[in-house]
């Protein structure tokens, strides 16, 4: 039984391990990721669960040239973040309210604050944020879809199929970022990667080893203690 208990807290802290260490890298190193390593990845993500085992998960892994046709698309798009327009789905409430509206400045000023950006310095937050659109350096840029005819339920679904990417990947000492910046741009993600009319874009995730030299990825952010968000009962 001690044998089986000790195997039991290994076997938890790796993957404890994994969950935890995985966060938002916002600066990659060039150094490419090789096919093998992304087909293992993928494969074992798609062991999420998903209602009636759908699967409703469509992925486009895009590198060099393809990958920075993507880039180019929407950095000479003239079509500014802000003024991006959601028409596929909405990622955030029309107006923030708390505690959600103080987590969210929390994780900007943060953000910014490790790489030296003032809170008025407008240009420079574009300029970082335009940073998105080249998958932060990443060597592998992922563009995530779902058909348009499913419903809510598949977006749940999909969501732990996109934590189950991330969480291999930290198994294979490659970090990731979650990119829903890239969903208003659609229209411009489209013609690159011949993308049907019938699939929404959901989302992007930039894929690669992490370059420790850069500030932002010296940030991170906190989580909200159980008391705030767990009821328990019985």
């Amino acid at each position: 039984m001690l044998e089986k208990n000790s195997r039991i807290a290994e076997d938890a802290a790796i993957v404890d391990e994994a969950i935890i260490s995985r966060r938002s890298v916002r600066a990659f190193l060039p150094d490419m990721v090789d096919d093998e390593t992304i087909r293992a990845i993928l494969t074992v993500a798609a062991r999420a669960p998903s209602g009636t085992n759908m699967q409703p998960w469509r992925v486009y892994v895009t590198k060099g040239e393809v990958k920075q046709r993507i880039s180019d698309a929407i950095l000479n798009s003239g079509i500014r973040a802000e003024k991006a327009e959601w028409d596929e789905y909405r990622y955030y409430p029309d107006q923030f309210f708390e505690p959600y509206l103080s987590r969210r400045r929390a994780n900007g000023f943060g953000l910014y604050g490790a790489i030296g950006i003032g809170r008025r310095e407008v240009d420079k937050m574009r300029a970082q944020h335009d940073r998105n659109f080249i998958f932060f350096d990443a060597p592998v840029g992922m563009i995530f879809t779902v058909d348009r005819r499913l419903n809510k339920g598949s977006w749940i679904d999909y969501g732990m199929f996109l934590q189950n990417i991330m969480v291999a990947a930290r198994g294979r000492g490659l970090h990731t970022c979650p990119q829903a910046a890239f969903a208003p741009y659609h229209r411009q993600i489209r013609p690159v990667l011949d993308i049907p009319d019938e699939e929404v874009v959901v989302c992007g995730m930039a894929l690669g080893y992490e370059d420790n030299s850069k500030p932002e990825n010296e940030f991170r952010t906190d989580r909200a203690p159980l008391e705030d968000w767990v009821t328990f009962s019985g």
